[in-house]
């Protein structure tokens, strides 16, 4: 298949702010290009621009694709009253459209012209070029390899949870064979077997795929070339050599940047000096010679004209480097999660034959303090249910909780605020202080700049009411944290502080994720859970466990039995038997005094 892919001096703004000021880039046909970037600064809406769901103010976009476009948003634009069927008839949009079109066409063949006929064949040509006949088979065996395919064609969508909605979406746009697939957060919602999958499926495209997504190792392994989007500069850079190189090619940048605005301002610094001081010390102090009046004061013009054209010069290189400014790179925003727990001892939940009909049935599970658990299982298993439940936020059907502590909680789908109220107030809302104490503590926090304070959370992205719900976790103190997802939708750069921020927390937590740098960091117990229940296992990948941070069903040093669920231990060493102080990993409590500082990247 051919196709091109061109953005030309293309500008993009909103009632709040400029998102693309003059924006040029191309992608050539069969590239993957992986786009990343800040929260907020504009990649949903490159992707949107590039689908034709957006226009731009200025400038102008091509896009030459014969066998069609798909698009996959983050957000599923379809109402709870339509069917699955509904929604995969929507992804397959393009492929309905030739089929009508040939069954109109083969009703006149009998009376078609040469040229009718001409228009049948191609027809037919598209049709077969996208796999036509196919199309359906290959949404079932979609759904399937994406854990929905028990899906009935006539279920309502507002029956679906948000993860099932955005699996449908994916499985519909990847089986319409579209020669440019967009994709925006794919890998949201998906465990481990399902992203190895698509994975495989963007590497076989035929075609070319432009996906936005904050997935480390889906860039690692899919991505030929990367473009990122700077929301300080307006603007895209693209960088080749896949995700290596564009970490490399990043730094250098940042690097040159630097230097070239500290050359900048140290000649503005030194031609400034020049035409205020050294421009005038031409033969100062010189006394007269010989008493010769007349040589003296000619020579004194002489000087003055010397020092007119100092002056002047060093006016014009002035003029010339203001003219031509370089600006100032933009100091990083970088998390600040002042996370913190009192010093306590014992459990701070406990779950005790608990039963969510459907969803959830867990005999008994006991975490203590300062413990790390990483919850796991595919998707429908039941792990956000058991965070639900830990949480408060769901009553259980059967079965005692108990939480000792104060307890923080971060849902994978966050529901937006009021879309008229401000980032400033929606952080603020419920919560004691004055609206300048909340600007102050949220400025702290570093995850957005206060010139964001003012934006309506309804103009925000994805990412940044993502931050939002991040920032309300952590402005206040917890003894257990109960994060589902918590790197979804967040940028490169703010996962790795957030994950060393979580390196230095003194409390619990627990961890529901399918970021599989994540898994493959953990260094704390791990709880599988499959079809709603408990499934006990040895160590499933060669990653020692420690011991005194697993989840136990006794308090440490103690070995009574339980009807808790008891995750192992390292092989060979008894769940009783603390080992040597490690040095803390992911996933294993530091301690107060552990805490190191966020890395601090260029973003």
């Amino acid at each position: 298949m051919s196709g091109q892919l061109t953005l030309r001096e293309v500008s993009r703004s909103f009632a709040h702010r400029c998102v693309f000021d003059a924006v040029s880039v191309t992608i050539v046909p069969g590239e993957r290009v992986g786009i990343v970037g800040e929260n907020g600064s504009g990649k949903s809406t490159l992707l949107r621009l590039i689908a034709g769901r957006d226009r731009p103010d200025d400038g102008e976009v091509v896009v030459m694709a014969a066998g069609g476009v798909g698009h996959l948003g983050q957000v599923v634009d379809l109402p709870d009253d339509a069917t699955v069927g509904d929604a995969v008839d929507a992804a397959l949009g393009e492929i309905r459209e030739l089929e009508r079109r040939i069954a109109a066409a083969e009703r006149e063949l009998g009376s078609a012209s040469p040229a009718r006929m001409a228009d049948y064949g191609a027809l037919r040509a598209a049709f077969d070029l996208r796999d036509g006949y196919r199309a359906d088979a290959k949404v079932e065996s979609a759904m399937s390899r994406l854990g929905i395919g028990d899906l009935d064609r006539d279920r309502r969508l507002g029956t679906l949870s948000g993860g099932q909605r955005a699996r449908l979406a994916l499985a519909g746009v990847l089986s319409a064979e579209p020669e440019l697939l967009l994709l925006d957060e794919p890998t949201n919602d998906l465990d481990q077997q399902a992203v190895s999958w698509l994975e495989d499926r963007l590497c076989g495209h035929h075609g070319t795929v432009v996906v936005v997504t904050h997935d480390r190792l889906l860039l690692e392994r899919v991505a030929t070339a990367i473009v990122e989007v700077d929301g300080d500069r307006r603007t895209v850079h693209r960088y080749g050599n896949g995700y290596a190189g564009y970490l490399a090619e990043k730094r250098a940048a940042r690097q040159r940047w630097e230097q070239a605005y500290a050359q900048w301002t140290g000649e503005i610094a030194h031609w400034t000096r020049w035409g205020a001081t050294t421009a005038y010390r031409v033969a100062p102090g010189r006394a007269i010679r010989d008493h010769n009046k007349c040589k003296y004061n000619g020579d004194g013009r002489r000087v003055q004209e010397s020092v007119s054209t100092r002056v002047r010069s060093a006016a014009g290189r002035l003029e010339r480097l203001r003219a031509e400014p370089v600006p100032e790179p933009p100091e990083p925003l970088h998390l600040h999660a002042p996370l913190d727990a009192d010093d306590r001892e014992g459990p701070v939940l406990e779950l005790r034959g608990v039963r969510v009909d459907g969803r959830l049935d867990v005999d008994g599970l006991v975490l203590y303090a300062g413990q790390r658990l990483l919850v796991s299982g595919p998707n429908g298993a039941g792990k956000s249910t058991l965070l639900e439940v830990a949480a408060g936020r769901l009553r259980p059907d059967r079965g005692t909780i108990d939480r000792h502590g104060r307890t923080g909680y971060l849902s994978q789908d966050v529901p937006p605020p009021r879309a008229d109220v401000s980032l400033l107030v929606a952080f603020g809302q419920g919560r004691a202080g004055t609206i300048e104490e909340h600007g102050e503590r949220l400025r702290s926090l570093g995850l957005f700049r206060p010139a964001d304070f003012r934006t309506p959370v309804g103009a925000l992205s994805v990412g940044q009411r993502r931050r939002l719900a991040l920032a309300r976790l952590l402005d206040h103190d917890a003894d257990l944290l109960l994060l589902d997802e918590p790197t979804n939708h967040l940028s490169l750069a703010l996962v790795e502080e957030f994950e060393a921020a979580l390196d230095g927390y003194p409390g619990a937590v627990v961890v529901v994720a399918h970021d599989r740098m994540l898994h493959g960091r953990w260094r704390g117990g791990e709880l599988a859970l499959a079809a709603g229940r408990v499934v006990r296992q040895g160590d499933v990948r060669a990653v020692p466990r420690i011991a005194n941070v697993r989840c136990r069903t006794t308090p440490p040093h103690t070995a009574s039995p339980s009807a808790a669920s008891t995750l192992p231990g390292p092989p060979g060493v008894p769940a009783t038997t603390p080992p040597p102080a490690p040095q803390p990993e992911f996933g294993q409590p530091g301690g107060r005094h552990q805490r190191r500082p966020p890395p601090g990247p260029p973003r």
